[in-house]
């Protein structure tokens, strides 16, 4: 089977000769053309599907898992990194794998993507069960690793989905859904942290977000969950919720320690009149939802 992501790109022949600026450009400009890609109707309904199988599943307990190797288990434990300061999640709940282990973050680890029994022992070790999703991600669509983790998860009755850049991507036939986001040939030829690893940076930022905007973790568009562990996020906590209820930054640092560092728990506190045990079985009884959580008290 040809592969897009292998194929050589007819406007970059002859970058090598090409200026500093014109190389510069050609680069924006193939860039230009991922964000188009992935607002096909089809993708985003692929990822629409994704996003709604996930939410289901963490209501139920489970959690979600990226597998990949080189650039796309990088981008997936990027991501799964990411959720834990944003949206007050334990490291558990979104988790990402990448073939080789943990060395294999910052250096290449050969062979370790060819192994399909590697991408099922990883998921064997973190006891995946059947209420856990697993999101197989590879540019090519065809690595072992993904495909022996995604085998291993429907054996089990774990959801699976599948995110490549080829059409018609081997990986795509091992999975539930199947998102293919075809970006087309790589600036510089097989070179997929380019073009097709923003592709994947892109979608795994909409899934993770989205999901956790559906679980309550969001208030408009405010990370009302966000964890304060630095000096920053702490001045953040506090402007959030200042925003969200309309109280002076005064205000709002008091409430940031009445309600134990918990930006969620201050704002329905502040709109719903009430002190900090009752905030928080609101918002218990409520999914975590702050808007619910107010209607209740009133």
């Amino acid at each position: 089977m040809k592969r897009m992501t292998e194929a050589r790109n007819k406007e970059t022949m002859h970058i090598d000769t090409m200026n500093t600026i014109d190389i510069l450009s050609v680069i924006n400009k193939q860039d230009q053309a991922v964000p188009k890609v992935i607002g096909d109707s089809e993708v985003m309904n692929a990822i629409s599907k994704v996003v709604d199988t996930v939410v289901d599943c963490l209501k139920k307990g489970g959690r979600l898992f990226y597998t990949g190797a080189g650039t796309s288990g990088r981008l997936g434990i990027l991501d799964a990194a990411e959720c834990v300061p944003t949206f007050g999640t334990s490291p558990e709940l979104v988790q990402g794998l990448i073939a080789g282990g943990k060395k294999a973050v910052t250096d290449a680890v050969e062979g370790a993507e060819d192994s399909k029994e590697e991408g099922q022992k990883d998921l064997e070790d973190h006891e995946l069960s059947e209420n856990d999703f697993v999101l197989g991600i590879a540019a090519s669509g065809t690595t072992p690793y993904v495909i022996g983790g995604l085998d291993y998860a429907k054996s089990i009755g774990a959801k699976t989905g599948a995110l490549s850049c080829n059409q018609d991507a081997l990986i795509s036939q091992h999975a539930d859904i199947a998102i293919e986001a075809v970006v087309g040939p790589e600036v510089v030829t097989g070179s997929t942290r380019m073009k097709a690893g923003t592709a994947e940076k892109l979608i795994l930022n909409m899934i993770s977000t989205t999901s956790m905007i559906k679980l309550g973790k969001v208030y408009g568009n405010l990370m009302v969950d966000v964890k304060p562990t630095n000096i920053k996020l702490v001045d953040r906590a506090q402007r959030i919720i200042a925003e969200a209820t309309g109280v002076s930054r005064t205000e709002a640092t008091k409430y940031y320690e009445l309600s134990n560092h918990q930006p969620k728990v201050a704002i329905v506190m502040i709109i719903g009149d009430c002190n900090f045990e009752a905030a928080n079985d609101a918002l218990d009884k409520n999914d975590g939802f702050i808007a619910k959580a107010v209607q209740s008290l009133r």
